[in-house]
């Protein structure tokens, strides 16, 4: 089994978050320039099995492309050519950076660690990828019993 690499790209820089081996647990990797992902991730790749990516699909909450579409599409398409043999699957994006946010503060991080934007773009690539890890365990038309 190879990892798993889930990838919130953006204009400035790309967060990253892989699973292990077995595909159970998402760590946060690293982030990277934006300019730099391609690269960053021929060399990864080079190390390590890579099964599938999962990139951020950027959307308002009426369901259309947001702004950031224009840099993440063209990232896609570039890296469909650079790894052929490697599937891409897309998740919404919606909300993680909050979330990302959310959960650095709750975590007791110091301020300068909460204005972190590369660590908010890791956490928000570790959402990405854990719900993709979710959706893939759980399989359309089941949801998660609600916890009260």
């Amino acid at each position: 089994m190879g990892r798993i690499i889930a990838i919130d790209y953006g204009q400035k820089r790309a967060g990253l978050a892989v699973t292990d081996e077995l595909q159970i647990i998402a760590t946060a990797l690293t982030t990277v320039p934006a300019g730099d992902t391609i690269a960053f991730l021929k060399e990864y790749a080079s190390k390590n099995a890579v099964e599938c990516f999962v990139v951020g699909e950027a959307r308002q909450m009426n369901n259309r492309d947001s702004e950031s579409a224009k840099f993440i599409e063209p990232f896609v398409r570039r890296l469909r050519e650079e790894f052929p043999a490697i599937p891409i699957e897309r998740i919404d994006e919606r909300f993680t950076s909050l979330m990302a946010t959310r959960a650095i503060r709750e975590s007791g991080a110091k301020k300068k660690a909460r204005q972190d934007k590369s660590l908010v773009d890791t956490v928000s690539a570790v959402i990405i990828l854990q719900s993709f890890m979710e959706k893939r365990t759980i399989g359309p038309g089941f949801h998660r019993p609600e916890v009260s």
